[in-house]
């Protein structure tokens, strides 16, 4: 009997086991850097930063705190000032964003390229002085834990990048205006950095939040399957290199809207593809596209008289059951029937690049439609190949042959016999009852409605040894 100390030992054993043991999630979405800086960009017109720019209070500014941040008090600054009627920002644009990993490499930075012209009127010459100025802001996406251990991620250390503001005249005029242009311009130099940081940052930080609810939101859309849907529910973020990658959890949910299952964080091996060139991926773990099948595959029994269905199996039948039992074979009418059972849903099997779905499934004969007892009973291990593709922005799924790897004699009213001498027939059965109607539910296949939310048409997909990947088509 093993005693206190060793019992103490194996639980620090098995406490050990656990804490080494990865979870990985029920599924993985991998976004890219083109799909932040296309989000990211949309957001900031959704929010109206070119407004924002267009709306900087530059001679204010600089009338507080002149260049220095030393208050106006020498006669040649105010001298400066008092020759200036209005100064503003006339034309802004934000220019292609730029999204890379960070220099510390614990996030990604986000550069934001600015460029605006500025007029200045002063009444020493009747044409508007205008100013070119180009800037870059630069934040960067981290994951911050929160008080209570959740992470999430946000929008940190927004401000004007070093050494990236220029100034210069768009047109020369004379001596004494170019003076005033260019004593102008040496007191945007430090007064539009602040600006930037606090008219424009704040926005930016907000548009990036907008953005983040936007892409949690797409990520819950429930995807349809049949009666029942599938739903994903973000867990945690993590940024790689150029991908910010976000962990899933997922729920199967029926139509009266109660969760059926529940997928979290386990063992269960998944594999999450290098993102490369691609915008986007979706990793989903074997376990949740397996029960995606079964929601789309429920059990269910088939009922068929063969004799008007398919006539020439049922003439194949009788051959085959006339080698085992004349007097059997003699009792089948015109109305005959084949019952089958699909006594689980579908198993599925990933493997690298192929798939592989196995069933157990019960058939029946029976010598007419009105008889109670089946001749025999068979249990068939089935399996067949499985092809998943994509057409337009869903997944697609259909069965090829179907295979009788073992049959079992269940039951028998005719004697002991083996069943094998009726596989071929059965499987033929199968093959033309069964495998028809599978193919026919799921022929609508699996809309992906993320695909379309983060702006593409149509998807790709492929396997790899522990998972289903959806990625967006390439174009």
């Amino acid at each position: 009997m093993a005693g206190p100390l060793t019992f103490t030992l194996l639980c620090g054993l098995l406490a050990v086991t656990l804490a080494e043991t990865t979870l990985r999630p029920p599924a993985v979405l991998s976004l890219g850097r083109e799909v932040i800086k296309e989000r990211l960009t949309q957001e900031l017109k959704d929010h109206d930063a070119v407004n924002i720019l267009q709306q900087l209070p530059l001679l204010s500014t600089i009338r507080e705190k002149p260049a220095g941040g030393i208050p106006i008090l020498g006669n040649l600054v105010n001298s400066i000032l008092n020759h200036i009627i209005w100064l503003k920002v006339t034309s802004a644009n934000i220019l292609q964003l730029l999204v890379q990993p960070s220099d510390e490499g614990q996030g990604l930075a986000v550069k934001i390229p600015l460029d605006m012209v500025a007029g200045l009127n002063t009444p020493l010459v009747k044409t508007i002085v205008e100013m070119h100025m180009q800037t870059e802001v630069q934040a960067i996406i981290t994951v911050n834990a929160s008080e209570r251990g959740h992470t999430h991620l946000v929008l940190e250390d927004c401000s004007n990048s070093h050494g990236s503001l220029r100034i210069s005249l768009l047109q020369k005029l004379s001596f004494l205006v170019n003076s005033l242009a260019n004593k102008v311009m040496s007191l945007l130099v430090p007064a539009l950095p602040k600006l930037v940081k606090t008219q424009l940052c704040p926005v930016i930080k907000e548009a990036f939040e907008d953005m983040h609810v936007d892409l949690l939101s797409l990520v819950r859309a429930p995807i349809s399957l049949g009666s029942n849907h599938l739903e994903f529910d973000p867990l945690s973020p993590a940024i790689k290199g150029n991908v910010i990658q976000l962990k899933l959890g997922a729920k199967l949910v029926n139509s009266q809207g109660n969760v059926t299952k529940w997928f979290k964080e386990s063992a269960v091996s998944l594999t999450v593809p290098a993102l490369d060139n691609t915008p986007f991926s979706l990793t989903v773990r074997q376990d949740v596209v397996n029960a995606a099948v079964a929601a789309l595959l429920p059990q269910e029994e088939l009922v068929v008289l063969l004799d008007y269905v398919l006539p020439e199996l049922a003439r194949q039948l009788k051959s085959s059951i006339k080698v085992i039992s004349t007097k059997a074979a003699d009792q089948l009418g015109p109305t005959q029937m084949v019952k089958i059972l699909t006594q689980e849903t579908p198993d599925l099997l990933l493997d690298q690049g192929t798939a592989k779905v196995a069933q157990l499934i019960v058939l029946e004969v029976f010598a007419t439609n009105e008889a109670h007892r089946p001749f025999f009973t068979l249990g068939i291990e089935a399996s067949s190949e499985a092809q998943f593709y994509t057409r337009d922005d869903r997944l697609m799924l259909s069965f090829n042959e179907i295979s009788s790897d073992r049959i079992h004699l269940m039951n028998s009213g005719i004697g002991l016999f083996n069943p094998e001498l009726l596989k071929n027939v059965t499987t033929e059965i199968l093959n033309s009852v069964l495998l028809p109607n599978q193919n026919g539910k799921l022929r609508p296949g699996i809309s992906i409605p993320m695909v379309k939310a983060l702006g593409f048409e149509e998807a790709s997909s492929f396997l790899t040894k522990d998972s289903l990947v959806i990625t967006p088509a390439s174009q």
